[in-house]
């Protein structure tokens, strides 16, 4: 393409509306006017900036839909697949079961979900809402029907919120007031006044600056320290995604320069590259490259491709045009239009030239009509908002965490990791004083209430309604959460010693009960890795910091047979409950701790103390040891050099590893545990050699599966609505049919691989 045309990639995009086709024909009729260089860049020049009025008539420039159009039917396409996917239509009775004591984490606390059936109706409406607007069908119902459903169920469940599913509601917003049905859609066909007709240029502007945000403003929040020294993603190394790096850098440096480094500079510079013609393909290699591995790395669903979908907003609007000409004409009648015959719009400002009118036979419409100036007015302070939004945490104070606001519309995407060590749960009766604990979780499905006050005190709550039904009367919720943030000390997140039924909390005010994250003890990072990398393969480490004038208390499972606890700043008294006995550490001392027994451990100095547990799992050990020898002794009786008669307990040694006979009949649970993992580590193995092929027939069962579940129990749950409950046999037959599952995935059968050794390694 030419440098002299308009450069799509400004904030306000190219002159879409004369595509190159049109411009072509016209050339000879109306001599060119020579642009400025300002306009060869950016797509408009200081003379569009120059007053309101012009300003106004760039915004509502007339542009070729065909990009919008694409974009359109891309975006409903994916989300349509998110509702059986990441939204939960596939699990929603799991979630949503009727009359089951559960407690939900709302924005706002009297939103309610409905009853089960009803929910499935709301997925049903939001899927058919993403149908037509992929469709182009009855445009406008369509996207209300999906974003008022959408926005409802995003509402419902903070513990869900993502970057990702709020850009979905944001970009499905934006695609309600737009003219997103001017190409290939079947209002088009239904209406021939709207069909190929212009769009205005802001419909671009809103679109690309959205994604131009979520690029730039995550590559920002990447400045934060724990990212750029390469804190916050570290464990990404070890992917096989990044096994070709490997083969020229370190793991560590693999993790610094390429992970955190290239994802650094990648989101800083894409929104950039993709404005411009000279970079743009550039952009569009290392985005499509970056979102294809984030596919593999994270479970964020249809993320990385609508991503990829946004990509195409940055280039020429006229370029679908332009791609499917290039195919056979008898594709014509089922491919998008080809034609650069475009229909003028009322929703367009059109230039005052007297020779473009004549050559395009556009009569002089209004100028400047009231709903342009709306227009314009809403794009700019929809943009305003937009660079605003991650950086309002100033105002909702109460959603203040170790990190700032509620995860999921601060682009703050991948900065933090965390790993939870301890949880406890502690109640109290209001009238006996009588005490006990709560499993982690118990009544909900979610996890995230961990790291949130606001969620905490809704958690609370909840639990203060539910446990009077358990004979326990005005209870005191406390709760003891140790959390790792980026590879730091396990620290306390909230004060332990308060009521959390009773704890204030606003959302306008800090949360008071918020313990600080101890950030002056991060150097200590670096010694833990010098640390972990002095010990061997059996040993493990935790490190622990905690404030003075608390205690930890803990458990030591039995199979923790060798555990001790070493100072490594403050003063600490370790008091073992059962031996009655107290030890005083200083930094650089250390002493035991029997497993199978309760111990304390007292910050007694006047700054938070610092230490670590060095343990071994001598069960797990034990048992891999066992794993090695039973290894050694199947190969020398495979390769004909044991002489030895077996004992009739390792007789089953000698079997095939896909022989599951041979685990029924072993006799030791040993050896049974032994060729069990063999086989399924064999199996596994099978799975990731296999082909392009079975890979993508066994992704296509999975999703089939899936997929299905979701549209039998939306159809069980229409069907109760309709006519009423069938009787119990029938629907549990109907349930059971829809629960039909697909063969044993590979990722199942690596989890239950942790779970019977017990290390997550193997």
């Amino acid at each position: 393409m030419e440098t002299t045309d308009a450069i799509a990639g400004a904030f306000v995009g190219s002159d879409g509306g004369e595509n190159a086709t049109t411009e072509l024909a016209t050339s000879k009729a109306v001599k060119p006017q020579t642009k400025s260089r300002m306009k060869q860049i950016f797509g408009f020049s200081k003379e569009d900036l120059s007053s309101w009025e012009s300003l106004v008539t760039l915004l509502n420039r007339p542009t070729d839909p065909a990009s919008l159009g694409i974009f359109r039917c891309l975006f409903g396409l994916l989300m349509a697949i998110d509702v059986t996917q990441e939204r939960g239509l596939s699990h929603l009775d799991y979630k949503y079961l009727d009359g089951a004591p559960v407690c939900r984490f709302p924005l706002f606390n009297f939103l309610k979900p409905l009853p089960l059936d009803w929910m499935y109706v709301v997925y049903l409406v939001m899927f058919l809402g993403a149908l037509g607007i992929m469709l182009g069908c009855f445009y406008r119902l369509s996207c209300l029907m999906f974003i008022s459903t959408y926005w409802y169920v995003f509402f419902l469940d903070k513990t869900t919120w993502n970057n990702h599913s709020y850009l979905y509601g944001l970009i499905s917003f934006q695609l309600t007031i737009m003219d997103g049905n001017r190409y290939w859609s079947i209002d088009g066909l239904r209406r021939p006044s709207i069909r190929n007709a212009h769009v205005p240029l802001w419909n671009y502007t809103l679109l690309r600056t959205q994604i131009f945000i979520v690029y730039f403003i995550a590559g920002v929040k990447k400045l934060d320290a724990d990212w750029v020294e390469g804190y916050s993603m570290s464990y990404l190394a070890h992917h096989w995604l990044f096994d070709p790096f490997k083969l020229i850098l370190p793991v560590d440096l693999v993790s610094l320069l390429v992970i955190h480094g290239g994802g650094l500079i990648l989101d800083l510079t894409a929104g950039y590259l993709l404005f411009f013609d000279a970079t743009r393909p550039f952009a569009f290699f290392f985005v499509s490259y970056f979102h294809c591995m984030n596919s593999q790395l994270f479970s964020i669903g249809m993320f990385s491709y609508t991503m990829l979908s946004t990509s195409s907003l940055f280039c020429y609007p006229d370029w679908p045009r332009r791609f499917f000409a290039r195919f056979p004409s008898f594709l014509s009648e089922i491919l998008p239009f080809t034609s650069s015959e475009l229909q003028p719009s009322t929703s367009c400002v059109y230039p005052k030239s007297t020779e473009q009118q004549a050559t395009q036979n556009i009569a002089k419409p209004p100028k400047l009509r009231l709903k342009h100036k709306l227009a314009a007015i809403f794009t700019i302070l929809y943009i305003i908002e937009q660079f605003f939004m991650p950086y309002s945490h100033f105002i909702t104070k109460g959603y203040n965490n170790w990190t700032s606001g509620l995860y999921g519309y601060s682009w703050d995407m991948m900065v933090h990791s965390r790993s939870h060590q301890h949880v406890k749960i502690t109640y109290k009766d209001g009238k006996t004083g009588e005490v006990g604990y709560l499993n982690p979780g118990v009544f909900t499905h979610s996890r995230r209430w961990k790291d949130h006050g606001d969620m905490l005190k809704q958690y609370a709550t909840c639990l203060s309604g539910l446990l009077p039904t358990y004979n326990i009367s005005d209870p005191e919720i406390y709760f003891d959460i140790w959390v790792s943030i980026n590879e730091r000390f396990q620290q306390r997140i909230f004060d332990p010693r308060v009521d959390i039924v009773k704890a204030d909390w606003s959302p306008f005010k800090p949360n008071p009960w918020l313990m600080p994250l101890l950030v002056d003890l991060s150097p200590w990072r670096t010694k833990f890795q010098e640390i972990e990398g002095s010990l061997d393969n059996q040993t493990e480490i935790v490190f622990i910091a905690d404030f003075p004038g608390l205690h930890l208390e803990n458990f030591l499972n039995d199979d923790l047979g060798n555990t001790s606890i070493h100072v490594l700043q403050g003063q600490v008294n370790v008091e073992i409950v059962e031996e009655k006995k107290n030890y005083t550490l200083q930094p650089g001392e250390q002493t035991k701790v029997p497993a199978g027994a309760y111990h304390k451990v007292y910050t007694t100095s006047d700054v938070p103390s610092c230490y670590m547990y060095v343990y071994v799992n001598t069960t797990e050990a034990a048992l891999q040891q066992n794993f090695t020898k039973l290894l050694e002794l199947q190969e020398r009786i495979r390769n004909g050099t044991e002489t030895e008669p077996l004992p009739l307990e390792l007789q089953p040694l000698m079997a095939a590893d896909d022989d599951e006979k041979a685990e029924v009949n072993a006799t030791d649970p040993v050896v049974k545990l032994f060729l069990k993992r063999q086989r399924r580590l064999k199996e596994v193995k099978k799975r990731r050699e296999a082909g392009v092929t079975e890979r993508l027939e066994r992704f296509t069962v999975k999703k089939y599966y899936t997929v299905r579940r979701g549209f039998l129990m939306t159809a069980i749950a229409v069907r109760n609505l309709l006519f009423g409950l069938p009787p119990l046999d029938q629907l549990r037959r109907e349930v059971d049919f829809a629960n039909m599952k697909e063969p044993q995935t590979e990722d199942n059968q690596v989890e239950q691989l942790k779970d019977e050794v017990g290390h997550g390694e193997l």
